[in-house]
């Protein structure tokens, strides 16, 4: 069989199985999750042995550390995976639910209820986490979904969907509402961003080539963001101590993620006090820091940043710094660098703190927190299936209601339209 009819026909029986499981009870859901869970907990074994599979063919091809790290899969994430399906599956199910009702003149009842999208195609790098992460919002929203991840991580996903299906299909969910493409050939994903006839909503995750070529090619509506470039601000009223645990966090917890800290902007009135100590921590860290003129004419031994540094997207252990005048000019500096992702400020004054959360153009903007934080399960939504910076449908983490549409309910008495 040849590629095109192979992505066709996986996508014709996931669509088929959308309308199925769009009017399966939460209850059956629910349950189903709940053995997946259990499924992925009990395969772990299993799961390491094919992820390591991957990791070794990862490591002959000179992927990045950061590459890496998202690809790898252990006892902690494997058992992460499955309390995120266990924490998805206590959520409300948002299908049904009816929004609000209103009367009209003439006695018609009119109001909106939520309803599944249909069948979702994800499209994705790197991370296993994601296979069991998108199938679980995609079930308990009463979408399909059709996954295709990278051929990095071809031993892990299709581990995790077998896993995943078996446990879906002894609960009652319908063949092929989780449904992977195996394939490792590239052109799948071209053939797949053709099929609208069958797949109602694109999503990619990964880094900012494969997004730009899904939008470039999808003739299927594509929720996205296009990279993170994250700043925090150590405004001139921070408290020292929490700025400096916010900033290494944001940039060294996790530094290959979408919401890591990729430029730290300091305020000329404390820049002298707070630079030297964050940034020797960072490098004693192993972070390799890029700085402004007056950042290095306070710590010199750090490399000049570059124009390029400031638009650029490290997912490393690479970190920018600035000194600004004002928040005013920690804001223009986000506007015409950032990528509308996420952004913080650190600051005890309260009207600069409410100033930065109204006027910063981000999916997610923090006062005191980190960056890192910009996730679904961080915000109580469950499992994530990605964040969104477009301003069309959802924007920020996408989590079970941000996988719904709506559709009118209207109800009669006779009415007519004279």
């Amino acid at each position: 069989m040849d590629i095109k009819q192979y992505v066709s026909d996986k996508a014709k029986k996931a669509k088929t199985a959308s309308r199925a499981l769009a009017n399966i009870s939460t209850e059956i859901k629910n349950n189903a999750l709940f053995k997946m869970a259990a499924g992925l907990e009990k395969e772990a074994d299993k799961l390491i042995a094919e992820n390591k599979k991957d990791l070794t063919a990862a490591e002959k091809k000179g992927l990045s550390k950061a590459m890496i790290d998202r690809l790898t899969l252990n006892p902690d994430r494997i058992k992460a995976m499955a309390d995120g399906l266990r924490e998805v599956a206590v959520l409300p199910d948002p299908v049904g639910e009816v929004l609000r009702m209103w009367r009209r003149p003439n006695g018609m009842e009119v109001g909106r209820m939520r309803v599944p999208i249909g069948l979702i195609g994800i499209i994705y790098e790197s991370r296993p986490n994601v296979t069991a992460d998108s199938a679980a919002l995609c079930l308990k929203s009463g979408n399909a979904v059709l996954l295709r991840g990278g051929s990095e991580a071809v031993h892990s996903n299709t581990a995790i969907v077998e896993i995943l299906s078996k446990a879906g299909a002894e609960a009652g969910i319908p063949e092929g509402a989780v449904s992977f493409i195996e394939n490792p050939d590239r052109t799948c994903v071209m053939e797949m961003l053709k099929l609208n006839q069958f797949i109602d909503l694109i999503i990619p995750r990964g880094g900012e080539g494969l997004i730009r070529m899904v939008s470039d090619n999808s003739t299927i509506p594509v929720i996205k963001h296009d990279k993170g470039i994250c700043h925090v601000y150590v405004d001139s009223k921070a408290d020292f101590k929490m700025a400096e645990e916010i900033c290494f966090n944001a940039k060294v917890q996790r530094p290959g993620t979408c919401n890591a800290m990729e430029t730290m902007l300091v305020h000329q009135d404390v820049a002298k006090t707070f630079l030297p100590a964050i940034i020797g921590r960072m490098k004693k860290a192993g972070v390799e820091v890029r700085g402004c003129e007056k950042t290095k004419a306070i710590v010199p031994d750090i490399k000049a940043a570059t124009d390029k540094d400031w638009d650029t997207e490290y997912n490393d252990l690479i970190l920018n710094v600035k000194v600004v005048e004002s928040m005013e000019a920690a804001m223009e500096h986000i506007a015409a660098h950032g990528s509308q992702h996420s952004e913080a400020i650190i600051s005890n004054d309260y009207q600069n703190a409410r100033r930065f959360q109204r006027e910063v153009d981000a999916s997610a903007v923090f006062v005191n927190a980190s960056t890192r934080l910009n996730d679904g399960f961080e915000f109580g939504l469950g499992a994530e299936i990605g964040i969104s910076t477009t301003r069309i449908h959802a924007r920020g983490p996408m989590g079970l209601e941000e996988l719904t549409s709506t559709k009118f309910i209207v109800s009669g008495n006779g009415q007519i339209r004279k």
